[in-house]
């Protein structure tokens, strides 16, 4: 049998050369990136059947399968029939199949998979694993027993052992042909290390597959009931017992494709479902399924909705055990932050305001700013909670309380979602956001006729398209325009808007053509830099002084998942705790995986909203802002802190003094400051010191002697027209009050540095 019946290019004949022992002294590691997906399919079968080989053989294996999992193969029949002989013959030597591998071929032959030609290759195999006792994933094995002809035997093995939710699930899948057994273990294949991933409609396919959408209900509903009947002494309780073998997997599919069709049935039933799991029928610390409920959690974290993330919130305010509460909150901030990607449901949060009378008094959730709890007697605001409400209403107070803990967490996920639809290249549905006090503190763009927009501030142009203004999109003097006005209304936007920062492409990044080396070479807080990494939704693993743990890639994906970012970075082995920068480089989702993009075809917000987020990362975790560092660093690094607290400035820095060169004027210490291109230099009595606008460092005139001083909040209210990770406009803005009465200053470690 001819396998190759495509055209294989230089590339991938050299590769299949390698795979197969024809060549043996390749030049330089294999290259597979350049592989068409046909290719890929084609070159997969000869990977496969390479496994005690070494050298050559084996790199040429490991370029084709890391291809394979980050995009789609495709696979001709041909192809598709090669694999599953490469699947039979490492029975021999793998003592298993990995039946994934070839579910996903079957599903990825747009010509059709050879089925009738499939039959004895599959008999073999599943006989073999059922002897051998090598089931492993149930539903691949049950794709292949289709084909062979061995329903039966296999699903007895299966549905041995397994609650009645898991076994309803198998036998759903009986009566389906083999297409559609394939495609469903296709959606649950994503433990195979070799597998690809997941097909980008999967989860719609799956809905039309006969009969499921209406499991997913059913499976849900009798979990609830089931929950419900063991609260209500009509089950016995076990601590987590109450879901058998295969149950706590079939429910979490259940519960994913649900979230994802955001069915109007879901949300009753999922605040019932989790807090029923959350706690005991009795006053134990115990729950009926810990599985389940973070099974459920889990696949809120893969398609999170405002409802879900509530029902959470519940579940973990009433649980007894403490390590749950302590996953729970973990998990929600995970869930919370995903919600911020999906903006077709997360902008149907509820404005949170509420007015509510309790005898002669009022209690206010106001969310026209802050989200405040507030208590009136008349028009009168009280200061604390009136001591007759406390006395006769106190399961109210604490209701209400709760309630603004609550609108708070909504309020941030709403903002979170709000800044990442910057990079949607498809505008998401603001109008449902027409009233609530977040969106009346934001600049929009309407189109007020083909091709014409003009921005407003809140949604007050109705029945045109809209979208965020963004300041990519406006002229210099609107930008201007927009910052005074933010300025004179002291508006407190929701985040960083009129002052949000712009990265253009540049002509080094323009000659560099796929990656950018704008923040390369900084040395950072790992550990901060971590956390930065979660806080904004880059994905990352840990670094260590590990074995392979030294080197890192951050993700984000944007544009609703048709763009990826990818920030290098590296642990600094002979420094434990810090990290260096390296290249950011951008994916396109094409052909079913992600394809390395020049920088030049990354849309421009996309580009821009991912590089804010790299100069924050360096803004915030950078030694050289550590105004402590210089006197516990390695010497080795004090080079780089020195040229890093005082050099040229990053856009967020440049924004950063477009911001103090307007609120200058209007601080009482204006006579005593001046702005240049990085500093804002301060008149003291005893010298003058300039404060680098990037880093927030001191140096002293006439020497540029270093002056440490520890940060801390400002001596006067002064409003700020944006509030930053890491707060350096706030800190330069309180060293500039400090320095500028410096004859007032008390602090010993401070005064002497200065008289020195």
């Amino acid at each position: 049998m001819n396998v190759f019946d495509i055209q294989l290019s230089p590339q991938a004949r050299h590769l299949h050369d390698l795979l197969t022992g024809v060549v043996t002294d390749a030049p330089q590691w294999p290259d597979a990136s350049s592989l068409g997906a046909y290719e890929l399919g084609a070159l997969l079968p000869s990977a496969y059947r390479v496994v005690k080989q070494r050298g050559d053989a084996m790199a040429a294996r490991f370029a084709v399968e890391d291809q394979a999992r980050e995009r789609q193969p495709l696979f001709t029949p041909a192809a598709c029939l090669d694999l599953f002989d490469a699947l039979v013959e490492g029975l021999a030597t793998r003592k298993w199949a990995d039946l994934c591998v070839g579910v996903g071929a079957l599903v990825r032959c747009p010509a059709g998979a050879p089925y009738d030609r499939l039959a004895g290759r599959a008999r073999t195999l599943v006989r073999f694993l059922l002897r051998r006792e090598r089931l492993g994933e149930p539903f691949p094995l049950l794709a292949v027993a289709g084909l062979a002809g061995l329903d039966a035997e296999v699903a007895g093995r299966l549905t041995a052992r397994r609650g009645p939710l898991a076994v309803a699930e198998v036998e759903l899948l009986l009566g389906w042909d083999v297409p559609r057994r394939a495609l469903f273990a296709e959606s649950v294949c994503e433990r195979s290390y070799n597998a690809s991933p997941p097909l980008p409609d999967v989860r719609e396919r799956l809905a039309a597959l006969p009969g499921y959408a209406d499991f997913v209900r059913d499976t849900l509903e009798a979990a609830d009931a089931r929950v419900a009947a063991i609260h209500a002494g009509e089950l016995p309780y076990k601590a987590d017992k109450a879901f058998a073998e295969g149950e706590k997997e079939t429910i979490g599919r259940a519960a994913r494709l649900a979230l994802f069709r955001d069915e109007p049935w879901l949300p009753d039933l999922l605040e019932r479902l989790v807090r029923g799991l959350a706690v005991a029928p009795t006053q134990a610390r115990t729950l009926p399924s810990q599985g389940v409920l973070f099974e459920v959690a889990r696949a809120a974290e893969d398609h999170p909705t405002p409802e879900a993330v509530s029902a959470l919130r519940a579940a973990r305010d009433v649980t007894r055990h403490a390590g749950v509460s302590k996953q729970l909150d973990r998990v929600l901030k995970r869930v919370e932050s995903a919600l911020a990607d999906r903006v077709e449901v997360a902008f149907r949060l509820p404005d949170g305001r509420v007015r509510q009378a309790l005898g002669e008094h009022t209690a206010v959730i106001s969310t026209e700013g802050e989200v405040e709890l507030s208590w009136w007697h008349g028009d009168r605001r009280l200061k604390t909670v009136p001591a007759a409400v406390r006395r006769e209403h106190p399961a109210e107070v604490k209701r209400l309380r709760e309630l603004a803990k609550q609108v708070r967490r909504r309020q941030a996920s709403l903002i979170r979602a709000l800044e990442a639809s910057y990079a949607h290249e498809v505008a998401p549905p603001y109008r449902q956001l027409e009233g609530h006090p977040v969106a009346d503190r934001l600049i929009w763009d309407f189109e007020v006729s083909p091709g014409v927009w003009r921005s407003e501030l809140g949604l007050t142009v109705p029945d045109v398209p809209v979208r965020l203004w963004h300041p990519a999109r406006a002229t210099p003097d609107e930008v201007r325009a927009w910052r005074e006005v933010v300025q004179d209304k002291e508006l407190r936007q929701p985040f960083k808007q009129a002052f949000r920062e712009v990265y253009l492409l540049t002509p080094a990044e323009e000659s560099a053509a796929t990656y950018s080396n704008r923040f390369a070479g900084h040395v950072v807080d790992y550990r901060r830099l971590y956390a930065l990494f979660k806080q904004r939704g880059w994905q990352a693993g840990y670094l260590g002084p590990w074995d392979g743990g030294g080197e890192g890639e951050a993700r984000r994906v944007l544009a609703g998942g048709r763009w990826r970012a990818t920030f290098f970075h590296g642990y600094l082995w002979h420094e434990d705790g810090y990290a260096t920068t390296d290249q950011v480089r951008f994916h396109r989702m094409a052909e079913g995986g992600w394809r390395e993009a020049p920088l030049a075809e990354v849309p421009p917000l996309v580009f821009s909203e991912a590089m804010r987020d790299v100069d924050l990362f360096v803004a915030v975790t950078s030694i050289a802002t550590d105004p402590e560092w210089i006197d516990r660093g390695a010497d080795r690094l004090r080079d780089y802190w020195r040229t890093g607290s005082s050099g040229p400035l990053a856009p967020s820095a440049e924004v950063r003094r477009d911001a103090l060169a307007r609120l200058l004027p209007r601080l009482a210490i204006a006579e005593r400051c001046a702005l240049t291109d990085r500093f804002l230099v301060v008149r003291g009595e005893l010298r003058t010191y300039k404060i680098h606008l990037g880093s927030g460092n001191i140096l002293m005139e006439p020497n540029d002697a270093y002056l440490c001083v520890v940060p801390q909040g400002p001596g006067e209210r002064v409003f700020l027209p944006f509030e930053e990770d890491g707060g350096l406009l706030a800190v330069i803005v309180s060293k500039a009050f400090l320095l500028a009465a410096d004859t007032e200053i008390t602090d010993p470690t401070i005064t002497y540095q200065i008289r020195l």
